[in-house]
């Protein structure tokens, strides 16, 4: 079958799969020593297995009633600005199968393919330290990791492999000796805010940035290896910067206070603590982000793992914006939350954290969870609205979930919770009509799964500075649109 040139975002042609070609070759082995078998094969490391969708998990949009999009009603609720982060379609090919938020530790641990774009170092072994010294794909600077499952095309007909973008291994030793590495954690400032009257933005953003400034300084002082004891840590580096940022803190507080009522809650965040090897550091949930070491079967040259076979589809577009969630008002996020979206293994976990995500553009009012087939002119898209109810105080939490939920159908937070931004994702794909109606696409899943898009999920962890999420709170609060 010749290939389809219109297909942009793919990156070669789908292949037979590795199974078939097997038990032909042992077929053909067999009958010619004049032998009859039956051939199989089971999964082996670096090999994929065939798992085409079951064409029962495809539905045709326009059978989807309109109006089942939550998401879609609580956008006109609440605070009506938005805040929009442009960090590209992962044209560097950033892939892998690692979740540093629900398999911290563990390669390979998600046994499907990730697509990530942000944060330039994710994998299994990411942590706060190693997130902020990365690069991003953001074109604002925004280091945060925003990543989800590979959508491929599965025709299991064509005889040529799969040109992927070739396997790559992630930089996992210099994350791991950053999480062992000894490092101050301070509480986050920006969550803490009231409303910054807009004539005090400026000055508060300075002093936002500069204790971002002074974390980064500390930690490069530990780092330079001559304090040998944490109590030599704490005398040359901890206290100095607990008086530094009492008089940051200060600052932004009589800045406030000339425009507002000056905050007087914010004393007790300047000091800091110390932490190293996962132990330590501040009682905010960060333990739950360390997870044991282990290791599972990973990708083979193709970039294909577990029952995740096929062409890779490029997304046309990444739109990543942050809205109220239908709050009236948002509190900043704390740097380094971690949020999961949907969830990954719903066949077990059951329907509870499984959310519909599929639908086509021109039927955003509409949400399934099937994979939609889209009328001539219309493409594929998912749609991850994040929970957006924070408890706060806490980054993580043992099951990766209960330390941010979901907001009601009006917007508002279970008792204890506040608003923060909520994460909108919206990936389009070109994935032709033809490819839709054979139900010849999925989404890559743990193979129990069995490519079902009730599986569809998505990651993210808050690694922007204090003074770039304190405008997102801005332009969301105010009602401007703002693009970055």
């Amino acid at each position: 079958m010749a290939r389809n040139t219109s297909r942009t975002p793919a990156t070669g042609r789908h292949r037979i799969t590795r199974r078939t070609k097997i038990a032909t070759g042992g077929l053909a082995l067999a009958l010619a020593v004049g032998g009859i078998v039956v051939a199989t094969t089971a999964g082996r490391t670096g090999e994929a297995s065939a798992d085409e969708a079951d064409p029962s998990f495809f539905i045709d949009i326009a059978k989807v009633p309109a109006g089942l999009n939550v998401n879609k009603a609580l956008q006109q609720k609440g605070a009506r600005g938005t805040f929009t982060v442009d960090c590209g379609r992962n044209e560097n090919q950033h892939f892998n199968p690692d979740n540093f938020i629900a398999q911290p530790g563990i390669k390979n641990g998600a046994q499907h393919l990730h697509d990530y774009v942000g944060n330039l170092s994710t994998n299994a072994d990411s942590n706060n330290k190693s997130l902020s010294k990365a690069g991003t794909t953001c074109k604002n600077g925004d280091k945060s990791a925003y990543f989800w499952p590979v959508v491929r095309i599965d025709t299991g007909e064509e005889e040529e492999e799969a040109n992927n973008p070739p396997a790559t291994q992630p930089d996992r030793a210099d994350s791991a000796k950053d999480k062992a590495s000894a490092q101050v954690e301070c509480p986050d400032v920006a969550s803490k805010l009231p409303d910054v009257p807009d004539q005090a933005q400026d000055e508060v953003n300075r002093n936002l940035d500069l204790l971002d400034k002074q974390i980064d300084e500390a930690n490069k002082r530990i780092a330079n290896g001559d304090l040998k004891t944490p109590q030599d840590i704490q005398n040359a580096v901890v206290g100095p910067l607990k008086d530094k940022r009492v008089a940051t803190i200060d600052r932004i507080a009589i800045s406030i206070g000339r425009r507002a009522a000056k905050p007087t809650n914010l004393g007790g965040l300047a000091q800091c603590a110390l932490k190293q090897n996962g132990q330590g550091g501040l009682d905010n949930g960060g333990q739950n982000s360390g997870g044991q070491p282990a290791e599972l079967p990973g990708v083979n040259d193709k970039n294909e793992v577990g029952n995740n076979d096929g062409e890779i589809q490029r997304v046309r577009a990444a739109i990543i914006t942050f809205t109220s969630g239908g709050a009236n008002k948002v509190v900043a996020m704390p740097q380094f939350l971690r949020i999961l979206y949907g969830d990954a293994k719903q066949s077990t976990n059951g329907p509870a954290n499984a959310r519909p995500s599929w639908t086509c553009t021109g039927f955003e009012d509409r949400l399934t969870d099937r994979y939609p087939i889209c009328p001539q002119n219309s493409k594929v898209e998912r749609i991850h609205a994040f929970p957006n109810c924070w408890d706060g105080k806490n980054i993580d939490s043992a099951n990766h979930r209960s330390h941010i939920v979901f907001a009601d159908q009006q917007g508002k937070c279970p008792q204890g919770f506040k608003n923060v931004p909520q994460l909108v994702i919206k990936l389009i794909y070109d994935i032709p009509r033809d490819i839709q109606v054979k139900g010849q696409y999925k989404v890559d899943a743990f193979e129990q799964e069995n490519h079902n898009p009730r599986s569809d999920h998505d990651d993210f962890a808050n690694v922007m500075g204090q003074r770039l999420m304190n405008q997102v709170v801005n332009c969301i609060n105010t009602g401007k649109r703002c693009n970055q």
